[in-house]
């Protein structure tokens, strides 16, 4: 196995008490992307014993990174992110658009990553219509969480719909 991400050192242009944020989205997106090749178009939407599908997975990975990087940045979510929010677990795009929209937003959030001034980290930070209280650094390590949360749990439906479990 290729050494972890977080064991090759430094992420180019991302500062230092973020690498661990830069280092699991890189390593979520290496899993992800060899976990679904080759993986059956038509069992995308299937949820074995009525648990999420790898499509839902998907989907939810690029949306929540999206909505958790927006408020790291003070900014609320537009009409676009609440109607992508809302359709999360519907059919939509097979699964290639669906690594790409994911690959997508770690580049983006990586881009985010880069330009975040350390200083800003303990900032407050708003979340949701409730403007429920974190702060920056609280957004982008949770992000990083959540995001190898779904790797796991993509990880476990993919391989159950694989051997028909």
């Amino acid at each position: 196995m290729a050494t972890e991400y977080w064991m090759q050192g430094p992420v180019a242009g991302i500062p230092a008490l973020l690498q661990p944020v830069a280092h699991a989205l890189l390593q979520a997106r290496a899993e992800i992307n060899a976990l679904m090749a080759g993986f059956p178009e038509d069992r995308l939407w299937e949820q074995p014993a009525g648990i999420a599908s790898p499509g839902f997975h998907l989907q939810h990975l690029r949306g929540v990174l999206d909505r958790l990087f927006t408020y790291a940045q003070a900014q609320l979510l537009s009409p676009q992110q609440l109607e992508e929010l809302a359709a999360e677990g519907k059919p939509a795009g097979g699964s290639a658009a669906l690594l790409e929209a994911f690959n997508q937003q770690v580049d983006k959030a990586l881009a985010q990553l880069s330009q975040t001034d350390p200083a800003t980290l303990t900032d407050f930070r708003g979340v949701g219509r409730k403007q429920l209280p974190s702060t920056v650094q609280g957004l982008l390590f949770h992000a990083a969480e959540h995001t190898m949360r779904h790797t796991g749990q993509l990880l476990v439906t993919v391989n159950v719909i694989k051997k028909g479990l």
